[in-house]
């Protein structure tokens, strides 16, 4: 019994010092990223993306690296732009880029692992992106089509609530389970795991890499919360190489992320896709194990990095903060079940329409529904609603065989009327 609570005390404190660790650069990711929401011009991002072209390959990886989307809500989004004119190899280079990095991986991934692991993520984003983006060009037979017009989405009332709300509220959400859950995964790894245990087991760094490699292409993991874990790792001994793969391919593959690729840009671009990942991953390891300095990652120096970063009452301050925000983005779900938190109800006379749709996951697959949905023809406004998985449509006719299509274009599952 005394063990069980030892072990416990022992988790919960790694726990708490690795959150204490990623929270002010969180809570600046976060900020970030709500500026890009409220600022970024998304409506000038096709102008930018079409042809079969370098410069269109280009653009999208550098648009794609500070972007905080996960893998799935990455998936809407880049499938978006293809449909909205954006060439597969612009797409493809989006979709490789985007899930690996971000504003606020980037921060976090700094405040844990020092700042070569920081500046090595964007640049492999960026190298990968654009060789996926290439190669699935130069395998493409299809024509790029034309860009349709569609109305610009701009925030409405004060941008600066709007920001804040994105970022701590809406984004939050997206990603709070996932973050949580790498922090336990390394709070495990670190009090469970011996040290040097790969050392002594796994001590071939190239095994090392197609073990993890192998792990990290099936399984969900968000950029932010692939960190800790690979930190933890890292510390255990495994290879800083392998550390690297972790952080790469475990945030831009998944089951789920292949499987809507294949359908909505085709079996040869999943193949340029997953190939550049892997191979990406597999090369980046390779170039940090036998190119670069070993003292840059070795994990005593990633340690005094961390431990004498910021003082401690800015990471008391953000921890509580974010805990508190993590907390609420957890329990809000209930609360609105519950009637706590009332949702928005239409009051108006126009015609309402509910269908279900499963598949969304996060706040950018209900926007990716949202808007794409809101473009058909006789659709007024589009309402998704994650929680119950149901869309409200106001709608002065309903085309629901056209609906059907662009959800299932999206990756979703429509399940049609309720």
């Amino acid at each position: 019994m005394e063990t069980a609570w030892q072990y416990t005390l022992e988790l919960l404190t790694a726990f708490w010092d690795l959150f204490m660790e990623m929270a002010p650069y969180l809570v600046l990711g976060f900020l970030l990223a709500g500026v890009l929401h409220v600022f970024f011009p998304k409506h000038k991002v096709h102008k930018y993306l079409g042809g079969k072209n370098l410069k269109s390959v280009i653009n999208a990886s550098l648009v794609g690296i500070p972007l905080p989307l996960c893998s799935c809500g990455v998936i809407p989004t880049g499938v978006s732009f293809h449909k909205n004119g954006a060439s597969k190899g612009a797409s493809v280079s989006f979709l490789i880029s985007t899930p690996q990095t971000g504003v606020d991986s980037i921060l976090a991934t700094y405040s844990l692992m020092g700042l070569p692991f920081a500046v090595i993520r964007p640049i492999v984003a960026l190298i990968t992106g654009i060789i996926g983006g290439v190669a699935t060009n130069a395998v493409d037979e299809s024509p790029v089509t034309e860009a349709p017009q569609s109305a610009v989405n701009e925030i409405k009332g004060n941008k600066f609530i709007a920001m804040l709300r994105y970022a701590f509220v809406d984004f939050l959400a997206d990603i709070a389970k996932w973050l949580v859950i790498g922090l336990a995964i390394a709070a495990v790894i670190t009090v469970m795991v011996p040290d040097s245990f790969f050392e002594s087991y796994l001590s071939n760094p190239y095994l090392n890499m197609l073990l993890v490699l192998a792990a990290s292409v099936p399984m969900y993991v968000c950029a932010t919360g692939s960190i800790p874990v690979a930190m933890a790792l890292l510390v255990k001994g495994i290879s800083p190489g392998a550390a690297f793969v972790f952080l790469m391919a475990g945030p831009a593959t998944n089951a789920g992320t292949l499987t809507v690729i294949a359908k909505s840009l085709g079996k040869k671009a999943l193949a340029a896709y997953l190939t550049t990942i892997i191979l990406g991953a597999f090369a980046a390891g390779i170039v940090i194990n036998e190119f670069l300095p070993a003292a840059w990652f070795a994990p005593g120096v990633i340690m005094e990095h961390v431990h004498h970063l910021l003082p401690s009452w800015l990471e008391l301050g953000s921890t509580l903060f974010l805990a508190a925000m993590i907390t609420f983005v957890l329990v809000r779900p209930l609360l609105k079940k519950t009637g706590i938190i009332q949702t928005t109800q239409n009051n108006n006379n126009k015609m309402e329409y509910q269908v279900k749709v499963d598949g969304m996951t996060c706040n950018h697959c209900k926007a990716g529904v949202e808007n794409n949905v809101g473009k058909i023809k006789g659709i007024n406004s589009v309402n998704a609603d994650l929680d119950t998985h149901i869309v409200t449509l106001e709608a002065d006719s309903l085309n629901e065989s056209e609906i059907e299509k662009t959800i299932n274009d999206l990756g979703y599952s429509y399940k049609g009327k309720v």
